[in-house]
């Protein structure tokens, strides 16, 4: 019996609108953010926007297609265990570095945040090679956004 995508596309949607809101409402780009130095190669903060909403995207079809793929109703709760630990992670991420601003701290979590994707990665490509590859976007984004917030820390700290 093939299983419908219709459902868990709309459920994944969902998921990622939420994540994308929630970290939309915590993101501050106030004054404290505005002073901090950054490198020379930090994208325009406008971009930041617009590739998130990409790899939401992504990520919600390589969701779908890994639980789609899913051989078992362990393997998909597995999935969406992944996912929904991942959406955490990226949460949290937010969360401390613009509202606890401490960059310092976000580095450490954001290599967390990393690892998450990379499970989902390599737990989602045993069932769904499309699915792995969907989440590439995401393991690169969130490379560089580690490399950027080890920038900021390097060209700020300490903080606290």
């Amino acid at each position: 019996m093939s299983k419908t995508w219709i459902l868990p596309a709309i459920l994944a949607a969902i998921a990622a609108a939420i994540v994308a809101i929630l970290g939309a409402t915590i993101t501050d780009l106030g004054p404290w953010y505005q002073s901090l130095e950054k490198p020379s190669w930090h994208p325009p903060d406008a971009l930041f926007p617009i590739g998130w909403t990409a790899i939401y995207a992504f990520n919600t079809y390589a969701v779908v297609a890994a639980w789609r793929a899913a051989p078992t109703p362990k393997v998909s709760d597995t999935i969406i265990g992944l996912f929904a630990l991942n959406a955490f992670l990226n949460i949290t991420w937010s969360m401390i570095f613009f509202r606890i601003q401490r960059p310092d701290w976000a580095f450490v979590e954001v290599l967390l945040l990393w690892l998450s994707i990379l499970a989902l990665v390599v737990y989602c490509g045993r069932y769904s090679k499309t699915s792995a590859l969907a989440f590439m976007p995401y393991l690169i984004w969130v490379t560089f956004a580690g490399a950027l917030n080890w920038a900021v820390v390097d060209l700020n700290g300490p903080f606290g």
